[in-house]
């Protein structure tokens, strides 16, 4: 086998699982609120330590992939998430499942970002989105297991287990990547370090300002994206639409597809058309399919657009080989890690402030909170896009400066 295809299915594996973790508690919400004795809070706020730990990740995770490479990083930090999963199947409180899942953020942290280090090195820039697509598109169907099977494997084995088993498949991904990948291919030249060393890198990414036109489009788009699929689309759909457990499943399966063909496609697409344009009609589309659920929910309706947040959400995995076009070489670890740790923030802020919006209404004598409660939620993800889309696209002509001083220079 091809030692870049190697390393690409490797990273691929290894964010199937990550993927995975994201999005179980969607399914399994409703076992964790009864047997821990969780509100919508308390629940936002466990399953959003997925993604800030993964955010607090993001710095020194650039740092360390530019110095030692993702084939140690990676591993190490997946050691990290297999503890999170064993003690999270152990969990009997709300401290102990709080500490277990920011372990499981802090393994997975490394896994997409190593893989962009990797890309960088294995294939040429020119094919840096469209194999990132492919990545992200195959490892997200751990959200489809995530979904109807892993609302299946609840039902008969309990989530329990389930997080037990997945700390196993953790372990094995590990030391895979440690034995078989490599930092580079024979003969390549590392690029040359930012002038100033660490703190160059640091100074030459998050001082730029064509940045900061980036990454709060990341924060939202993901962010509205991953606080739904993640959570809080499992509630509303039990709450306002009294669906079913697999109803749910299904549905949820449906975003997952529509994320699915948003990683594959997208990249191949901006590779085509930019990356800009695509990224203000999907976005613009995401606004659009969020206020519809707001405003006008029903069974078909979400099954509908579930599908279409999940594609659009996952269009703005682009916004990294957006930075990527940027930035140096020798910064790629801190460019990326910099446009996903708003990403992921996003997930965290947005997956607490939706349960914290929620919980403002009053539950009926069931515990389910009315259609306005998820409505306003819905409303301030679409508010928040929206004014991230005229930011983004307020950029264009920074970017269009930048690019003529390259070119000149």
């Amino acid at each position: 086998m091809p030692k870049h295809l190697q390393v690409f299915l490797l990273f691929t594996a290894a964010y199937f699982l990550s993927y995975f973790y994201r999005s179980a508690n969607a399914v399994i919400a409703p076992d964790l609120s009864a047997e821990l004795s969780l509100g919508p809070a308390d629940l936002g706020w466990v399953t959003s330590l997925f993604y800030l730990s993964f955010a607090a990740m993001q710095i020194p995770l650039g740092a360390a992939l530019d110095r030692f490479g993702a084939r140690w990083v990676t591993p190490t930090l997946l050691l990290v998430g297999a503890l999170g999963s064993l003690l999270f199947a152990a969990a009997d409180s709300l401290a102990t499942l709080s500490v277990a899942r920011a372990l499981i953020g802090v393994g997975m942290a490394g896994v997409l970002m190593g893989a962009m280090q990797m890309f960088s090195r294995w294939y040429r820039p020119q094919r840096f989105a469209t194999v990132t697509g492919w990545l992200v598109g195959i490892g997200s169907c751990g959200a489809l297991l995530a979904a109807t099977p892993m609302a299946w494997l609840n039902i008969q084995f309990g989530w329990r287990a389930v997080f037990a088993g997945g700390a196993a498949a953790v372990l094995v991904m590990a030391a895979l990547i440690a034995l078989l990948a490599r930092n580079a291919p024979p003969g390549h030249s590392p690029p040359p370090p930012p002038t100033g060393g660490l703190l160059g890198g640091f100074r030459t990414v998050w001082a730029s300002r064509l940045l900061w036109r980036i990454v709060p489009m990341n924060f939202w788009m993901s962010g509205s994206n991953l606080a739904l699929q993640g959570l809080w689309a499992g509630p509303f759909m039990y709450d306002v639409l009294g669906m079913g457990d697999v109803a749910v499943g299904n549905a949820l399966l449906g975003m997952g597809v529509g994320a699915t063909a948003g990683f594959v496609t997208s990249g191949m697409i901006a590779d085509r058309i930019g990356v800009r344009p695509l990224v203000t009609l999907t976005s613009a589309l995401q606004v659009l399919a969020l206020l519809l659920l707001a405003l006008l929910p029903s069974v078909w309706v979400v099954t509908l657009l579930l599908p279409v947040v999940g594609y659009c959400g996952a269009s703005a995995m682009v916004l990294f080989a957006h930075v990527r076009r940027l930035m140096p070489d020798g910064v790629t670890g801190t460019a990326v890690t910099a446009v996903n740790l708003f990403g992921i923030g996003g997930s965290f802020v947005l997956q607490w402030c939706f349960g914290m919006v929620v919980e403002q209404f009053l539950a009926d004598a069931y515990g389910r909170y009315p259609m306005m409660a998820y409505s306003a939620a819905l409303g301030l993800l679409a508010l928040g896009t929206a004014l991230a889309l005229m930011w983004y696209v307020g950029g264009r002509r920074a970017e269009l400066r930048h690019s003529a001083s390259q070119v000149s220079g």
